[in-house]
């Protein structure tokens, strides 16, 4: 269902408009593509925060991974 909505954009939103616009789309596509992905980029970036508080919980992953630092570490030539 589409909805209408108003809002007051400042100076930069207003050239953010006008480049989007400037690329052939209507005015309303370009800000629902805006706020589209805007939201999208947003869950992708709880999703990461989440993926990496797992991580960072997991002991023995913790673990494998200083394991392998150490290994990497004393396979680096000396010069």
């Amino acid at each position: 269902m589409a909805q209408a909505i108003s809002v007051r954009l400042d100076d930069e939103a207003v050239r953010a408009l006008n480049q989007l616009e400037a690329t052939g789309m209507t005015r309303s596509e370009a800000i629902r593509r805006a706020l589209v992905a805007s939201a999208s980029q947003l869950r992708h970036k709880q999703t990461l925060a989440a993926e990496v508080a797992a991580l960072e919980a997991d002991e023995e992953d913790r673990a494998e991974m200083l394991a392998v630092a150490e290994l990497m570490e004393s396979l680096r030539a000396t010069r």
